[in-house]
């Protein structure tokens, strides 16, 4: 895991932020989602790209999906990348878990190209490469993305039917709205804790204990999982 530092503004300021990102998302027309899906035309090809670091950072699960996944491997599960807080102690707080990779970094339910869990894989992985949140281009300008790692694997421009658009639409804001709804949470939740500790987070902190956690010291992570925190040490 590098060193990722990022600048972060108050944790009420982040909430009012994906609030609003949440508002915005809930005004996004369906329809227009599901002429961009139909125009792009993805079909999988059996690549298996998509299942390994190279191409997607890492599988972010919902907690309903963490649950699942559980009971099919309780050793599938690691904290997510990207460290959320930091305290005064020196204690991380992330949002959620994502899925264990191998040393290849491929996923740890990929054997032989194929997907071991394919029925009960995550929902991201189902709905992939479609998704709908506001993410920055090349030039900087702010706007809603709906696709991800386009060109790089599959093929386009097949024919998809009205419905299986529709569908594939319908899936992917929900998913999108569930995760900002846990991602409210989460804030929420650190929210109340520090104030209850009387703690907050201390960026100076943050970048000292990740260049710990990258010498291979060990680091105290607590796990939003549920509506409460879950401790891991790294």
């Amino acid at each position: 895991m590098e060193l990722v530092i990022v600048a972060r503004s108050s944790i009420e300021e982040q909430i009012l932020d994906t609030k609003k990102e949440l508002h915005d998302l809930l005004e996004y027309p369906i329809e227009k989602l599901c002429e961009i899906i139909k125009e792009v035309g993805f079909e999988c090809d059996l690549c298996a790209r998509c299942c390994t670091s190279e191409f997607n950072d890492h599988v972010f699960l919902l907690d309903k999906e963490v649950t699942r996944i559980r009971k099919l491997s309780p050793d599938a599960l690691k904290p997510a990348p990207y460290f959320d807080f930091c305290d005064n102690n020196g204690t991380f707080y992330v949002s959620g878990y994502a899925l264990k990779t191998k040393e290849d970094g491929s996923c740890m339910f990929l054997e032989n190209g194929r997907c071991k869990i394919y029925e009960d894989r995550p929902t991201i992985c189902r709905l992939y490469p479609y998704m709908l949140h506001r993410e920055r281009d090349d030039s900087g300008k702010l706007d809603w993305r709906q696709i991800s790692g386009l060109n790089e694997h599959g093929c386009y421009h097949s024919e998809i039917s009205d419905e299986e658009c529709s569908k594939i639409a319908t899936l992917t804001k929900d998913y999108e709205v569930s995760y900002l709804e846990h991602q409210i949470r989460f804030l929420e939740t650190v929210s109340r804790h520090f104030k209850k500790h009387n703690m907050k987070h201390v960026q100076s902190i943050y970048d000292r204990m990740m260049r710990n956690l990258n010498k291979g010291k060990e680091v105290r992570v607590m796990v939003f999982c549920n509506g409460k925190f879950e401790e891991h040490l790294l």
